[in-house]
């Protein structure tokens, strides 16, 4: 048995959050300890190297990592309508490798963010952004918000390390010098640890944002409650907001992921616009994938558009919507996809997955990863983080640097990526 390796800082890419403080012990080639993570990064990170798949397959058949290029290109290069998606569980490195090939092929090319966040995404571009980092969120904020969202589930070290429990700069006693605020259509883990819980009827949060709007702006209410809040709650919650020093509202999918998300994203930064004459006050996405927020990036330093490009005409074009991975899959237009990671397919509708299932794919998954659908083209890629050094985007914007704790044989999904390409010659595309 070989001697154990301690590697400290090390960065969880498992949440938005970006942990970068794990204490990880290697032995014989496995992670066998994972100090400081959390419970949905643990056992992930114990079952690193757990399963080799092979390198590549073709049809569910064994194949050389050549092959399978030759392969993927043949497909890409053959289609009229080819789709890249993903790309939330890649690096920076490899996100821009895919944006690459995207203009090769002249492909759409769209992230998770799709088919979470993209309502906020439209709303942020409407009205802009108070925004920070959760480093002045530690040092700063004596009033925390957190609105459609259970970060005790989806971000299980949010509270510990950024919002809630560590002191301070301005807040030296940490969370004794905070109050929290969970809004939300039903009780939640976060909600049974917050000072205040505010139930918002479901499909009813524009109501109760513009009231506090009027409520912060010093206007009289004609009502006694809205969507099913009580006058005087919101009040002291708007009384509230105007009197902390710093405060900032945390809101996920539960206000963003509705008919009508990105008005109720926009009325809640309006009404965060409004807080700022009165205090300082900010307003922060709750980013789930490890680096959606990658992903968004690289896309706009790149394209200018964040998500849901269109490169078919060799310039880019953004329209949410008619270029949505999603919504293509549904309308049939897409002839070929290729994934960097294949975990977003779960949430697509049953005609979404039809639809792929029909066209030829080529999907790069992890070795942990079981593909959501038998993919034409199947190539088992090293994971950042854990094998592979590279720079991912915390969900503030912040890029934070991984180091390799694993050794691989594995390619990176960026050297997949170039490889297809340079199979591809320029101007092959016939539309």
């Amino acid at each position: 048995m070989s001697s154990a390796t301690v590697f400290h800082d090390v960065a969880c890419t498992i949440c938005g959050c970006v942990c970068d403080d794990l204490r990880l012990t290697v032995q014989n080639g496995r992670i066998v300890r994972a100090e400081g993570a959390c419970p949905l990064s643990e056992d992930w990170l114990l079952g690193q190297d757990g399963t080799q798949p092979p390198v590549a397959e073709i049809e569910g058949q064994r194949a050389d990592l050549e092959t399978a290029v030759q392969r993927s290109a043949e497909i890409l290069a053959a289609a009229r309508w080819p789709l890249i998606f993903g790309l939330s569980r890649s690096s920076t490195e490899g996100q821009r490798a895919a944006v690459r090939l995207a203009e090769r092929i002249g492909a759409n090319i769209d992230t998770t963010a799709s088919l979470c966040h993209a309502p906020s995404v439209m709303a942020i571009q409407e009205v802009g952004e108070s925004t920070c980092t959760l480093g002045e969120i530690k040092n700063r904020a004596d009033l925390v918000i957190f609105w459609g969202v259970d970060p005790v589930a989806s971000h299980p070290r949010h509270f510990q390390r950024y919002s809630v429990e560590p002191a301070g700069l301005f807040v030296p006693h940490g969370r004794q010098d905070r109050t929290v605020v969970v809004i939300d259509a039903e009780p939640s883990e976060s909600s049974q640890l917050a000072d205040t819980f505010i139930r918002v009827e479901r499909g009813y949060e524009f109501e109760a944002l513009w009231s506090l709007r009027c409520l912060v702006r010093g206007l009289s209410l004609q009502f006694q409650d809205a969507a099913g809040i009580p006058l005087e709650a919101l009040a002291e919650l708007s009384n509230r907001m105007k009197s902390c020093r710093c405060g900032v509202v945390f809101f996920g999918l539960g206000l963003a992921r509705t008919p009508l998300g990105h008005r109720n994203v926009e009325a809640l930064l309006r009404l965060v616009t409004d807080l700022n004459a009165h205090t300082r006050f900010h307003a922060r996405r709750m980013r789930i994938p490890g680096d959606v927020t990658g992903a968004d990036l690289v896309l706009c330093w790149q394209t200018g558009f964040p998500f849901a490009v269109n490169l078919s005409r060799g310039y880019p074009r953004y329209n949410p919507g008619e270029y949505s991975a999603h919504e293509m899959l549904e309308r049939g237009e897409v002839d070929a996809c290729l994934m960097v990671g294949s975990e977003g397919v779960a949430q697509m509708s049953p005609q979404a997955k039809s639809h792929l299932r029909g066209i030829p794919t080529i999907v790069l998954d992890y070795p942990t990863v079981t593909s959501a659908f038998p993919p034409a083209v199947r190539f088992t890629t090293a994971v950042y983080g854990i094998h592979l050094p590279g720079t991912v985007y915390r969900m503030d914007e912040v890029p934070i640097g991984l180091r390799a704790v694993l050794s691989t044989n594995y390619p990176s999904d960026a050297d997949v990526l170039n490889r297809i390409r340079g199979r591809i010659a320029v101007g092959s595309k016939n539309r």
